[in-house]
């Protein structure tokens, strides 16, 4: 019967866990960094509705080739 090694097991399993650790904590500067190095956004301004006026929106493309 082959007994596996344990130690050894444990050993590259807790390697492994620290190399992930280390990606982790190097990708969470990272993000950090690029967060700070973003102007901060103005007060009152939404990137996500930039374009978009009140009312009734125009029609694309694919729904105007529908309506005809």
């Amino acid at each position: 019967m082959n007994k596996s090694r344990p130690s050894q097991q444990k050993r590259q399993r807790e390697r492994q866990r620290q190399e992930r650790r280390t990606e982790k904590q190097a990708r969470r500067q990272e993000a950090a960094a690029a967060k700070a190095s973003q102007p901060a956004p103005t007060a009152g301004y939404d990137p996500d509705l930039e374009g978009i006026k009140p009312g009734p929106q125009p029609l694309q493309d694919w729904q105007k080739a529908d309506a005809e």
